[in-house]
């Protein structure tokens, strides 16, 4: 009798390991949507989600790259992607169904909180003749990617200058294309909504040379005020080889968004390790140094999630 006791007892207690191992052992694979592999948004996603993989046991992240903003809120909405990187502007335009969502509000959205700037940059190419932004009337110019949140900020911006895609002769390219273009000469011009510097503006800069073209004051006054997700900046001289001079421009900010039905604690884990991990972030990327916990509650109007905010609670920046 003793003896079958005594092996049940150790039956069940191999049970027991074998259970939390396999407990301890359950990997959480997720994806984080970034952007074309020409952007900001993809190599700085592989860098949180190399912070998330080796701060969080058993995590798995894999940055993707996508289409951007629209195509990533999509992807998150429907559960294919859990986090993604997109534009503030264009992930109020989903939560409400405006613009671009109109008619097809997103749901499934929250926000764990906002990165960097990410500046709306203009460039022509030095032989296009184009000076300002009522120079582009007529011109070949590149909007981005078809749908994208650049397309909506070229249209805006244009817009402040009276000036409507019809004005312009219009491209749907994606950054790399649009720097390509100009270099060949099939382009005079391109808007990029991407942190500073660029790599396809930095590569453009490099082969044959750009111009960037700033938004006045009036115009910039008056975008502001009605799109209230814009603010005023500026692009600092030498940002790209022969562009000496600083250049007015406007931004709007990068974002991390997250699937509203990820487990609250999943959420407050990963956005912890990320924000506790910042020097680690700008060793990584550059737009790291400009992440912080503080900037990140600011230029929100996509509600958190309950993982987020647990965070933000315990350290103090909410109540």
């Amino acid at each position: 009798m003793k003896k079958t006791k005594s092996v049940l007892l150790a039956i069940f207690g191999l049970s027991l390991v074998i259970c939390g191992c396999s407990k301890t052992a359950a990997q959480k694979d997720y994806i984080l949507a970034t952007g074309g592999t020409s952007g900001t948004y993809y190599p700085f996603g592989g860098a949180i989600a190399n912070i998330w993989n080796t701060k969080i046991e058993n995590m798995n992240v894999t940055a993707q790259a996508t289409g951007a903003s629209a195509e990533n809120l999509r992807l998150i909405n429907k559960g294919e992607a859990e986090y993604a990187i997109v534009q503030n502007d264009v992930m109020d335009y989903a939560y409400n169904g405006s613009d671009m969502f109109e008619g097809e509000k997103l749901a499934n959205i929250a926000t764990i909180g906002t990165l960097y700037p990410e500046v709306v940059q203009i460039a022509a190419s030095k032989d296009s003749g184009i000076k300002s932004i009522a120079d582009l009337r007529g011109k070949r110019v590149s909007i981005g990617d078809a749908g994208s949140g650049v397309e909506f900020n070229a249209k805006q911006i244009l817009e402040g200058y009276g000036i409507t895609f019809d004005d312009i002769k219009k491209n749907n390219l994606s950054f790399k294309e649009s720097a390509e273009g100009i270099q060949n000469g099939t382009l005079d011009a391109c808007f990029v909504t991407a942190g500073v510097p660029n790599s396809a503006l930095q590569e453009l800069a490099f082969t044959s040379g750009l111009i960037l073209i700033p938004v006045d004051d009036d115009a910039a006054e008056k975008i502001c005020s009605k799109y209230g997700y814009y603010t005023k900046t500026t692009i600092p001289g030498g940002t790209y080889k022969g562009t000496d001079n600083d250049t007015q421009a406007l931004a709007i900010k990068a974002t991390l968004a997250v699937n509203s039905s990820l487990d609250e604690n999943i959420v407050y884990e990963m956005t912890k390790a990320l924000f506790e991990n910042l020097n680690t972030l700008g060793d990584a990327h550059a737009k790291g140094k400009e992440v912080s916990a503080a900037a990140a509650v600011t230029g929100v109007s996509v509600p958190f999630h309950p993982g987020a905010i647990k965070y933000y609670k315990e350290i103090g920046l909410m109540k």
